[in-house]
């Protein structure tokens, strides 16, 4: 407002007396300014309906966000796990079974176009070349958007990748179109450090950037301190990376929360060394080693999940997608980890455990503000799961795809409603 009436000022100094000029200016500027914050506000409240979707002769209730509707579009994949659109609008979908999926649109009908033994989870196409990322390496293979199969033979491998513990390794290409690669540590208090100090078994915990102007290509630290950083993608305005991250199991069911982190060139995260307890970075007595970075320098994360949300896929919304009522915000997938509270039966344990669902992270003026539900209905009152959410993306169709990888193993899509 102070901006609006200095500007009004020095209108009428140059247009003298020109009352109704400026008030009407004035008038206008107040409405738009008004509209803005309507709108705001508006989009910031979230309805849900429930939403009825038959599968296999059975009937689930899920929670989505009014005049959107919910499909499967298949459930025949198997262990479906990270989603990639290429310019031709093809879908390819990696895979914990070793598949490399292709689907075209309406995206209801799939081919394998690869069998790999180690296990392909997230695939990127840039450049008429596919790169994969599988648990061992990173890998490269010529590929022409509408190509039906790839010859395994072809197959080049880029870099090798420490194995063992987690085992997923996602690829994600960034607004500057470099390649991006997340891997996790080996367990909760292991000694690896994303760092060329350390042995390559060792190197592990954070996300990598491919440098295509070395020769060989290379893998440079982006980023380090990270447990297991499954899913990650770009703000659409800042162009700054977030990431999900999987907190450590030993410190029980509450705690540490689950990260939604600012990723920045060579930011320190923190673990296996320190935790975040909700306010504060804490040491974690669980690793004896010397950190390699003091705890001033570990970045809080800027939203946060309960603890034991096993946080997946991460896609942000941009202007045009899901009718532009969602905007500037991040989906993020949660699958739901195995963890359970202490006490109790199993049965009464089974059903405590985290329901896999979708969350919105809701972000204004660049920065992330809080964390909303945004579909659930996946875990049963029994505590059984017949969906978990891994993969996301948005079509380019602008409607939200997502992986399951147990119960249903398929493909959905949020869009929305004619009704």
């Amino acid at each position: 407002m102070k901006i609006t009436m200095r500007f009004i000022i020095q209108l009428e100094k140059l247009t003298g007396d020109s009352m109704y000029i400026t008030r009407a200016l004035l008038l206008f500027l107040l409405s738009l300014f008004s509209s803005s914050l309507l709108s705001q506000v508006s989009s910031d409240v979230i309805t849900y309906i429930d939403y009825s979707i038959s599968i296999n002769d059975r009937t689930h209730i899920v929670s989505i966000p009014k005049g959107y509707k919910l499909e499967l579009l298949n459930s025949s994949l198997a262990k479906p796990r990270m989603l990639s659109f290429l310019p031709n609008k093809e879908l390819l979908i990696g895979s914990k079974s070793g598949h490399i999926y292709r689907l075209l649109p309406p995206y209801r009908k799939f081919t394998s176009i690869l069998k790999l033994d180690n296990y392909p989870h997230s695939i990127v196409y840039k450049n008429n070349t596919l790169f994969i990322a599988q648990t061992n390496g990173l890998y490269k293979v010529d590929y022409t958007p509408g190509q039906k199969s790839i010859d395994h033979s072809r197959l080049q491998l880029i870099t090798s990748l420490p194995t063992g513990g987690h085992s997923s390794r996602t690829l994600g290409l960034g607004p500057d179109r470099k390649i991006y690669l997340s891997i996790g540590i080996s367990g909760n208090c292991s000694n690896e450090y994303l760092h060329p100090s350390y042995e390559f078994e060792d190197r592990r915990g954070g996300i990598y950037v491919l440098d295509e102007s070395a020769l060989p290509l290379a893998l440079k630290v982006f980023s380090s301190g990270l447990r297991n950083p499954v899913g990650f993608d770009w703000h659409p305005i800042t162009n700054i990376m977030y990431a999900s991250n999987n907190g450590p199991d030993h410190l029980g069911f509450e705690l540490p929360p689950e990260y939604f982190s600012k990723i920045t060139p060579n930011s320190f995260h923190g673990m296996p060394w320190y935790y975040y307890n909700g306010n504060d970075i804490k040491r974690d007595s669980c690793i004896k080693w010397n950190p390699p970075l003091p705890i001033d320098k570990v970045v809080h994360p800027v939203a946060t999940f309960p603890a034991r949300n096993a946080p997946m896929g991460v896609s942000f919304v941009s202007l045009k997608d899901l009718d532009g009522r969602f905007t500037y915000n991040a989906i993020v997938a949660l699958r739901g980890s195995w963890g359970t509270p202490d006490k109790g039966s199993y049965a009464q344990r089974h059903a405590s455990r985290r329901h896999p669902k979708l969350v919105m992270v809701k972000f204004m003026n660049d920065g992330a503000t809080r964390v909303v539900d945004f579909i659930t209905g996946f875990q049963l009152a029994n505590g059984d799961r017949w969906a978990r959410p891994v993969g996301t993306a948005i079509g380019p169709d602008h409607n939200l795809y997502f992986t399951s990888d147990s119960g249903i193993n398929g493909l959905f899509r949020l869009s929305k409603s004619n009704d």
